[in-house]
């Protein structure tokens, strides 16, 4: 397959043209739906109207019947397919939004967390993806049926009286695009306040849930609950004049829908009156209105919520430019959700092609850090000072020390994800940060890596989507979990499900080592891969990882000693500068400190044994 790069590509137009055709499937489909529910009461009141007339046999009315009854059946059917086609094109596309996301989220979680509030990150995730879905359900297909039925309508109205079907046309016309737009542009300004109340008192609300204890152990628990309170209220005002505007929106197109009807019954009336009309159609002609103006009507109100949909545009480009999400590639649509994710990262746009080629064919990944400093804005304190490393191919290096302490900016630093004010950040000579190269260097362990709900050797392939079974299971076996598999349902091809519960959070983590065996990149950054574990899991997971790993470059973030005596160099950092750097043995030796926080978090050892292991 080759590779199209389309970085830079919207969220909204770019899938719209991937899945153009199955949308306009979908919208002749709901326009033929509506079109049916048209021609049912058409039909209808002509069939109300001739057999109140007593027809002699039960054969001058058979048409009608049969028409009734056909129609009523067509209008349900074609109702479902539309919904079926338009909502499996809108899921796949969804997938594809959300794989691109993912494809940030997964390899960059620390340099995120470093930049997004917890409430901004999880809006971003389950709110905006949603969002855009409802641009092709709620906006989109409505519209796009909508004006096909107009076109349709206004058309056959012309080939009876082209006077009236201009008259019909502007009337309709305000129902479709002049009311919506009045409605639009007098709601836009209550519409954002309430958008953005609501996302203020949403990541309030998250963050505070995280740091419930924080909020406990100050007594600021009240404080929290009035001003929470006080912000609901305030877009509970801003939410109930919005309604109130769109009751008396709504109002307003009902009596136009009336006003219509009345016009279509005056019109079929005169040409009954002039003979060109058979009176048993006069029914159908008011009837048929109801149906036909009611879709202008819901597709006049899907556009009026128009800004939702924008904000959400907004903000994930936003993210999409702090955080460099690739963009998916322009593929036709996959069979199954795992095709799209294995699509998605092949054809992902390499800006650092030499280095990729370097990496797969055995090339350093010696990592150098020349008196690196960071801090974000100028009025700040230094996150990161004159911190200067070099960890040669195949090292590994610990990073301790208390939240806020400069790990997380130092390895965004190394990530390429950051770059430095003073100093630089190299790999094999060559600088991190290229503009996203750093993806191509680096693997990322994290604490809680995520599975789709699809099959074992899926989840694997997305370390290479290109991996054969076998290779997917030679690297089971060096994670230690082809046994496991080989004894599921379906072995490899055992479903996850969602988040991989089929799974226990030690075997999960094993399921990420693989992908990062499937990469084989250079250098492995372990983000406490071992949070959450019993320590009998966690001692066989680490045991797992320095073996499988043994020969790549090894970064470990960390809160705790555990598994120190495995590391080259162990490195504490304090407010943004090193305390205390060297190796298990050398600072058992030299530093007290470090011997009291081993024996701390190894109570239950003989710490002076330990280095003998």
């Amino acid at each position: 397959m080759r590779v199209v790069d389309n970085s830079g590509q919207s969220w909204f137009l770019s899938y719209l043209r991937q899945y153009f055709w199955a949308f306009l499937a979908a919208a002749l489909l709901g326009a033929l739906a509506i079109g049916c529910a048209g021609a049912l009461l058409f039909a209808s009141g002509h069939l109300i109207t001739r057999s109140a007339l007593k027809p002699e046999n039960i054969l001058m009315v058979y048409v009608p019947i049969v028409l009734v009854r056909t129609f009523g059946f067509s209008k349900a059917v074609i109702q479902y397919l539309e919904r079926l086609v338009g909502h499996d094109a809108a899921l796949r596309l969804v997938s594809r939004m959300r794989v691109r996301l993912y494809r940030a989220v997964e390899p960059q979680a620390l340099m995120i967390r470093s930049k997004f509030r917890t409430g901004d990150l999880l809006g971003l995730l389950a709110e905006d993806i949603d969002q855009l879905q409802n641009i092709y359900l709620k906006l989109v297909l409505p519209a796009l049926s909508a004006l096909l039925i107009y076109a349709a309508g206004i058309s056959a109205l012309g080939w009876m009286d082209g006077t009236f079907a201009l008259l019909m046309g502007l009337y309709c016309g305000y129902l479709l695009v002049i009311a919506p737009a009045i409605s639009l542009w007098t709601s836009l300004a209550q519409r954002r306040t309430f958008k953005q109340e609501r996302s203020k008192a949403y990541q309030e609300l998250t963050d505070a849930l995280f740091g419930m204890s924080d909020l406990v152990l100050s007594g600021r628990t009240e404080h929290f609950l009035a001003s929470f309170a006080g912000q609901q209220s305030k877009a509970t005002a801003v939410e109930s004049s919005l309604r109130r505007r769109e009751w008396r929106a709504h109002w307003t197109a009902q009596c136009v829908v009336g006003g219509g009807i009345v016009i279509m019954t005056v019109w079929a009336g005169g040409w009954v009156a002039q003979n060109h009309l058979e009176p048993t159609w006069l029914a159908s002609f008011a009837l048929v209105a109801f149906p036909l103006l009611d879709a202008f009507v819901r597709a006049g109100e899907a556009v009026v919520h128009a800004p939702e949909y924008q904000d959400s545009l907004r903000r994930l480009k936003e993210s999409e430019k702090n955080t460099h999400i690739p963009a998916a590639p322009a593929v036709s649509p996959p069979a199954i959700f795992v095709d799209t994710v294995q699509q998605a990262i092949s054809g992902t746009p390499d800006p650092a092609g030499s280095q990729t080629a370097a990496c797969r064919s055995g090339h350093t990944g010696e990592l150098l850090l020349d008196n690196v400093s960071y801090r974000y804005t100028d009025q700040q304190a230094w996150s990161v000072r004159h911190i200067s490393l070099h960890v040669p191919q195949g090292g590994n290096v610990a990073l301790l020390g208390r939240s806020g302490a400069g790990k997380s900016t130092l390895l965004n630093l190394i990530q390429g994800a950051l770059q430095p004010n003073e100093g630089s950040v190299t790999v094999a000579g060559t600088p991190v940060y290229t503009g996203g190269a750093y993806s191509s260097l680096f693997a990322v362990l994290n604490q809680q890596p995520y599975l789709f709900d699809t099959t074992v050797a899926n989840n694997i392939r997305l370390g290479r989507p290109d991996a054969s079974l076998e290779e997917v299971r030679a690297v089971t076996e060096q994670v230690g979990l082809a046994a496991l598999i080989d004894s599921l349902p379906e072995g490899y091809d055992t479903r996850m499900q969602e988040t991989g519960l089929r799974f226990s959070g030690g075997e999960r983590q094993r399921i990420a080592l693989a992908r990062i065996l499937l990469q084989n990149h250079p250098i492995i950054l372990l983000d406490e891969p071992t949070v959450g574990l019993d320590p009998l899991t966690e001692h066989e997971l680490m045991q797992t990882i320095f073996h499988v790993l043994k020969g790549k470059t090894l970064i470990w973030i960390t809160h705790h000693l555990t598994g120190m005596e495995h590391m080259d160099e162990v490195i504490f950092m304090e407010k943004g500068v090193i305390s205390m750097r060297g190796s298990h043995e050398q600072l058992w030796q030299e530093q007290p400190r470090y011997r009291n926080l081993y024996e701390l978090d190894h109570p239950l050892l003989d710490t002076r044994s330990a280095l003998d292991h």
